[in-house]
């Protein structure tokens, strides 16, 4: 299968990929000769590169981010679980969904599927900040649905 890269993938195309059940959101791409160290292992750092890559591409689709949004995003804490190496330059996935919100804040969770397998998970909190940078504010409604809706975050 020829995996579409930096676009969304349907659930049929994440099936295909060799994940086990699709996720509401998941992009593709390909390993590069540049995230390799001398061994031919990716970088621990590449993770964190593609992990983001598509937690801003999820930002964009899910409307959290954007001129009228009237906040930014902050990364309050995060953890990652690398869990089986990965050599070479193969094709790659990453999930995302948001399975928690918060009253200023809602957790993202993160997989990344390459030949079959799951090769590791990240885990963050993210936290709103006023556009003019004074302080936390709230979850818009419209996003919390939408968190609710499409990922099945639940409230906490």
């Amino acid at each position: 299968m020829t995996l579409r890269y930096h676009t969304p993938l349907s659930p049929e195309e994440q099936t295909a990929a060799g994940l086990p059940a699709p996720w509401p959101f998941a992009i593709a791409d390909r390993v590069r000769w540049g995230e390799l160290d001398q061994l031919g292992h990716v970088n621990n750092a590449a993770y964190m590169v593609w992990f983001e890559t598509a937690r801003i591409r999820y930002f964009a689709e899910r409307g959290v981010v954007g001129p009228e949004a009237g906040h930014v995003t902050v990364i309050r804490r995060g953890e990652i679980d690398w869990l089986a190496e990965m050599r070479g330059e193969p094709d790659y996935v990453v999930t995302v969904r948001c399975t928690e919100i918060r009253r200023t804040s809602f957790t993202l969770e993160s997989e990344l599927w390459s030949e079959g397998r799951c090769t590791a998970r990240f885990r963050c909190v993210i936290v709103l900040i006023a556009a003019d940078r004074s302080g936390k504010v709230a979850l818009p409604e419209a996003l919390r649905r939408r968190f609710i809706e499409a990922d099945g975050a639940t409230e906490g």
